[in-house]
């Protein structure tokens, strides 16, 4: 177990110290060559075609900006391709404000939460991706990894330097260093023949008010019903999310997805029972800690028998770092196998070189034992659950 949680603790949506290709071939290493499954589907909710984030460690960037394209397709707005890495670049700005007025005592990285998507369109707007191109990071020349540690080394260097007239030139030398590398933003573009800024691009275009979205998880040992900061290292901002029983948050995506709402998705990606190859994430029922080269080999053959998920496992998981927040996805719809069994469909960034083009389907009981947290509009939300929650 110390030996996975320490191979965890460093997936590249968690805390960045493995490139994203390196996560993908783990898990790609999970599949089976032939399987035997049945999707038909239930509710298949519109969104935008898939994307491929490479290897860089923005993948909570490009689910949450989908997430926002399915919501203006949902409000009845034409969609727009929205630029992740603007969204990306104002977190980094974000973190090294806070990397600074903490002194080094915080990590940096690419990683993030899709409620820093919603967090950044209300302070800096949003912009399409042919306003902002860059589309190099993670996937040339431009390696995260290096693009970080030069990223970490010019706010060290300003850390460590005592000259009283310094000022605040790690601004000044953050933002140059973005330009060079990701490409210089435009203070105004133009978008279907108008001119706007980012802030009222996000206003007029997108349209979206980011208080109108609440955000999920489910922790044993806390109240439920009251607001907790989400402990994950990804979590730089400290955002407060709701904490309801474990059952509770697959109620409430199944509310959403009835009513026409897609979900923002995270979750813990490295466990064996997660296939990327074969589109398919489920809980085999055996010792999920020690399963046997011949248990991998039968996990994706066809649906199974699933484990009974209860809270003390799902909390053993987050507990023992079994369970980290690997990697956020977008969830647009249900799905019935053969047997009548259902899953969620899920819409991923890494492709579309998988068995469902870049698609999911992922059990109950998988979302109930690995997600770390879920993040959708109000609208979506069972009126149950809201007369719950203590405000």
């Amino acid at each position: 177990m110390m030996k996975k949680s320490l191979l965890v603790a460093g997936m590249f949506c968690s805390l960045s110290l493995f490139a994203q290709d390196e996560l993908i071939k783990k898990v790609i290493n999970n599949a089976s060559l032939t399987t035997k499954f049945d999707f038909k589907e239930v509710i298949d909710l519109e969104n935008t075609s898939v994307k491929n984030q490479g290897s860089a460690g923005t993948c909570w960037s490009y689910s949450g900006n989908s997430f926002l394209e399915s919501e203006m397709i949902r409000m009845g707005k034409q969609p727009v391709d929205l630029a992740e890495i603007y969204t990306a670049r104002n977190v980094y700005l974000s973190k090294a404000r806070n990397y600074i007025l903490f002194n080094a005592n915080l990590g940096l990285g690419d990683g993030g939460e899709t409620h820093d998507v919603l967090n950044m369109l209300r302070k800096f707007g949003a912009m399409p991706q042919q306003a902002y191109t860059y589309e190099d990071y993670g996937k040339g020349a431009l390696k995260s990894a290096d693009f970080q540690d030069q990223f970490k080394a010019i706010l060290d260097a300003y850390i460590k330097n005592e000259d009283p007239k310094k000022g605040i030139s790690w601004v000044k030398d953050i933002n140059n260093y973005m330009d060079e590398k990701l490409g210089k933003l435009p203070a105004t573009f133009q978008y279907n023949g108008k001119q706007y800024t980012p802030q009222t691009f996000a206003k007029e275009v997108v349209g979206i008010n980011p208080d109108d979205y609440i955000e999920f998880s489910s922790y044993k040992d806390s109240p439920y019903y009251e607001k907790m900061v989400l402990p994950v290292p990804d979590n730089w901002s400290y955002d407060q999310l709701y904490n309801v029983p474990m059952t509770e948050l697959t109620d409430i995506i199944d509310h959403a997805l009835a009513k026409g709402y897609t979900v923002a998705w995270s979750s813990d990606v490295s466990e064996p029972y997660f296939s990327w190859k074969n589109g398919v994430a489920h809980v085999p029922d055996v010792d999920l800690t020690n399963i046997t080269d011949e248990q991998r080999k039968a996990i994706f053959v066809g649906p199974i028998q699933e484990k009974q998920v209860t809270e003390d496992l799902r909390l053993e998981g987050l507990y023992s770092l079994s369970t980290t927040d690997d990697h956020a996805m977008q969830i647009v719809g249900l799905a019935k196998d053969q047997n009548g069994k259902e899953y969620y469909k899920v819409k991923n960034s890494w492709g579309t070189t998988n068995d469902y083009k870049g698609y999911l389907y992922v059990t109950k009981a998988f979302v109930q034992l690995k997600s770390t947290g879920i993040l959708l509009n109000k609208g979506g939300v069972p009126k149950a659950t809201k007369n719950r929650l203590h405000t």
